[in-house]
């Protein structure tokens, strides 16, 4: 299966995740939607096959995820490695963290976003750079 289909047959999984959204990921994305924490853009359960993270700003490659009280250490190492082959950096909280300290939470997500490069240049809005 090419990387296309392997993001396509995630995609119903990507749905079904946002639909059904934990109270610890409910409350981080308000804190991430809509570019709120430091302009940076987020997206919620996207698909990086073969995998589905919680969120991921495009621009610095930064996934964040939130693990609940199932998830297996070994299993996410595993995981994060082979993202990070693939140019991704995975911050990890808990549920308790989450709904405990968010502000230290988005605290670090912040600072983490400000220290990796961006993974494209930003086009120039105008053609004739005056920004227009």
């Amino acid at each position: 299966m090419g990387q296309s289909e392997a993001k396509a047959s995630l995609k119903p999984r990507a749905r079904e995740l946002r639909n059904h959204a934990t109270d610890p990921e409910l409350r981080l994305w308000r804190y991430l939607r809509n570019s709120q924490l430091g302009g940076f853009k987020f997206r919620r359960q996207i698909a990086i096959p073969p995998f589905v993270a919680d969120f991921l700003c495009p621009a610095k490659g930064l996934i964040v995820e939130i693990d609940g009280w199932t998830h297996d250490a070994a299993s996410d190492a595993g995981r994060d490695v082979q993202l990070r082959t693939r140019g991704f950096l995975t911050l990890r909280f808990t549920n308790t963290e989450v709904m405990g300290n968010i502000e230290g939470v988005t605290r670090r997500i912040l600072n983490q976003l400000q220290t990796l490069p961006d993974r494209w240049p930003h086009p120039n809005p105008s053609p004739k750079g005056e920004g227009l």
